[in-house]
């Protein structure tokens, strides 16, 4: 059977209690079809690059599937009718991927070093603190 990835996002409003139902609707409509889902992220809330359908945020959430055509027919069906999912996407792989996904090792990366890591140095001055404001000389009447 072919491998796809469908990754799909769910509105912000939502609690973390509903994604997982989603994702277990969306498991159990491939497995009525006579496919399986090898493996399901939940990769969290996380921004969007622009507003959709006046969200900001998004849950999204990415399931490995090794099923039919017309399963994957069936579920885009299915998701297309429901409210809570927002966007979504399935694309067909050749393989699916070994262990976390490139959004989950980001997270694991990201959550060791920080947000943005250590800087360095500015390059624009020297490293002798901060700069004094200076004064202005008053002219002499």
């Amino acid at each position: 059977m072919p491998l796809y990835e469908h990754v799909f996002l769910a509105r912000q409003d939502l609690a973390q209690a509903q994604v997982d139902a989603l994702a277990e609707n969306a498991t159990k409509i491939i497995e009525d079809n006579g496919g399986k889902v090898a493996k399901t992220e939940t990769w969290g809330l996380r921004s969007l690059a622009y507003r959709i359908a006046k969200n900001r945020k998004a849950h999204y959430v990415m399931l490995d599937v090794d099923a039919p055509p017309a399963a994957l027919a069936e579920l885009e069906r299915q998701t297309n009718i429901n409210e809570d999912v927002i966007r979504f996407m399935t694309i067909r792989v050749d393989e699916h991927e070994g262990g976390p996904s490139a959004m989950m090792r980001r997270d694991r990366d990201r959550g060791e070093r920080g947000d943005r890591g250590d800087r360095g140095p500015r390059g624009d001055r020297d490293d002798r603190g901060p700069r004094t404001p200076r004064v202005q000389e008053e002219e002499q009447i």
